[in-house]
């Protein structure tokens, strides 16, 4: 049984309604931070598992995991409306499964699920409505609220019930403490038959026989003795046997001799996660989620990480978050969902020429334009030194990442990129050259995009000025002099417009370097100015 897929209201980042269709094997959603990633790992595994952060969540309810905005707009309100609530819905496909069927959900459809609310509780009405009445209302009153988890048959349900078994793994992760006596206790709870057990444990007792009797300790405990006016009773330090099994999270665990927490993070990283695939829970699961795995871990080490996640989790369902063009490109391009605004495209939901282009742009560039928050296309490396250059002289010196802003060269793709972004309702502008034919090359070729307003194509109309070069000089034209030292040629051997143009035909990527570097207070095309402008709006 597979989960088909999850809606989720009012949790977190998800303001309103929110769903997202699942495949049966690998999703890999992508997405800047805070778009959503990994609360939908955190959603799912909360309505199949009822924990959030390794605890039962009917123990820790709190008004933070309500969307901020709906918590806002219910401040503001008079109170008389229904009082905001959060729902995650799961649904199943696969197996038939009777006590999870019919349509206890949202959509009022019959369907195979659960349902994971946290609502108001009406048991409380008439406290809830005596503290309208005094006004004294600045957050949620969440002390008046209840979870309800039940099948979409409406019945009651606990995780034991649910027929799908998730792990959600985070290999970053503080919740592993150190990782040692998690490793140590999962190899002998396992591994270990009770007479092995019983005998380490046997060989600790004898270990701290051995630490009170050496003569450093007892002198120590002597002076502590003498000092320690706290009690009646005597202080002393030993060695912790207040359990049965206190030797369990007291052994250390090593590497090449080398205590695990003081191991680089990357190899950390991939210890902690294999034991997580490896561990009896999740070899029981039909769905892993798996939260960033390239944290920490170079392209050598990522690549055999993901080898060992294909290895390990063959015949279950993969739900992965990550920020990683290669983690996206090995597993499966078709597998991509990019998450901007509350909205999801499917790569397989592009132009079948637009997949076919992504799928062999392997590498940083398949997800740079989703993982920035504004995005400027250009033409070649030329193109983007001079734009950023501009970029800073309209932005206090600020290069364009430094707020967000990727300037990304994808040659004459632009289409391609911006198909993507129109679905996503990403902020784009093309800066491109005309090519001596400003009707078909601009007018008609991004017709399709006219009136979208989170995509802008700037490009200068007139086509005797065809591309970059003769378009800048024509904005220098009353001062060539300082165009002259700002791309380091000498003026006495360019003394004209068009030697100028020739030369920075000729050295595109020298001249452009040059005037990334430069002081000079050269001017930019309006066209190009116009861009910026409309990237600070």
């Amino acid at each position: 049984m597979k989960i088909k897929k999850v809606n989720i209201e009012n949790y977190k980042c998800f303001k309103g309604q929110f769903s997202l269709e699942l495949n049966p094997d690998i999703n890999i959603l992508v997405g800047n931070n805070e778009a959503g990633k990994s609360t939908i790992l955190e959603a799912i595994h909360l309505a199949l598992s009822g924990m959030l952060n390794g605890k039962y969540l009917k123990n820790e309810l709190t008004q933070y995991l309500f969307n901020n905005e709906v918590v806002y707009e219910y401040i503001a309100s008079d109170k008389t409306q229904s009082l905001p609530q959060i729902l995650i819905e799961v649904y199943f496909s696969g197996e038939e499964c009777p006590l999870f069927e019919g349509n206890g959900n949202s959509e009022k459809a019959k369907g195979c699920g659960v349902s994971f609310k946290i609502e108001f509780d009406t048991d409380y009405q008439d406290e809830y409505e005596a503290l309208i009445k005094s006004g004294d209302i600045n957050s949620i009153p969440i002390e008046y609220y209840r979870i309800s988890w039940k099948s979409f048959a409406r019945e009651s349900i606990s995780s034991r019930s649910i027929p799908i078994r998730s792990v959600l793994i985070d290999s970053s992760s503080n919740r592993y403490q150190n990782g040692s006596d998690v490793y140590i206790s999962r190899l002998i709870r396992d591994s270990l038959d009770d007479d092995e057990k019983a005998k380490i444990s046997q060989a600790y007792r004898k270990m701290k026989d051995v630490f009170m009797q050496e003569d450093s300790v007892q002198a120590i405990n002597n002076k502590i003795k003498d000092k320690a006016k706290v009690s009646e009773k005597e202080v002393k330090i030993s060695v912790d046997l207040s359990t049965r099994n206190a030797w369990e999270t007291t052994l250390m665990t090593y590497l090449d001799d080398i205590p695990f927490h003081q191991i680089g993070m990357g190899e950390q990283c991939i210890v902690k996660t294999n034991l997580a695939l490896d561990h009896k829970k999740s070899k029981e699961a039909n769905l892993i989620l798996l939260e960033e795995p390239e944290n920490h871990l170079s392209h050598t080490k990522l690549n055999q990480f993901v080898k060992s996640i294909q290895d390990n989790c063959k015949g279950k369902q993969i739900i992965i978050s990550t920020h990683n063009s290669f983690v996206a490109n090995k597993l499966g391009l078709d597998y991509l969902m990019l998450l901007n605004n509350q909205k999801v495209i499917r790569l397989t939901a592009l132009q079948p020429e637009t997949q076919n282009f992504f799928k062999k742009l392997s590498g940083y560039q398949t997800l740079r334009l989703i993982l920035c928050e504004k995005a400027i296309l250009v033409e070649g490396d030329s193109d983007e030194l001079v734009v950023q250059k501009a970029y800073m002289k309209f932005n206090e010196g600020r290069l364009p990442i430094e707020n967000g802003l990727d300037v990304i060269s994808v040659k004459l793709t632009f289409k391609r990129f911006l198909e993507i972004a129109e679905k996503i309702d990403k902020q784009v502008v093309v800066i491109t050259d005309n090519d001596g034919d400003f009707e078909n090359n601009i007018t008609k070729k991004y017709q399709n995009f006219d009136g979208k307003p989170f995509i802008k194509i700037c490009a200068d109309d007139r086509n005797e000025l065809k591309t970059l070069e003769p378009q800048f000089v024509d904005a220098n034209k009353d001062q060539l002099d300082v165009l002259c030292r700002a791309i380091g040629v000498n003026q006495a051997d360019y003394n004209t417009e068009s030697d100028i143009v020739k030369y920075m035909i000729s050295n595109k990527t020298t001249w452009s370097l040059r005037l990334f570097e430069s002081d000079e207070p050269v001017r930019f095309p309006q066209y190009i100015i116009d861009a910026i402008k409309w990237c600070n709006e």
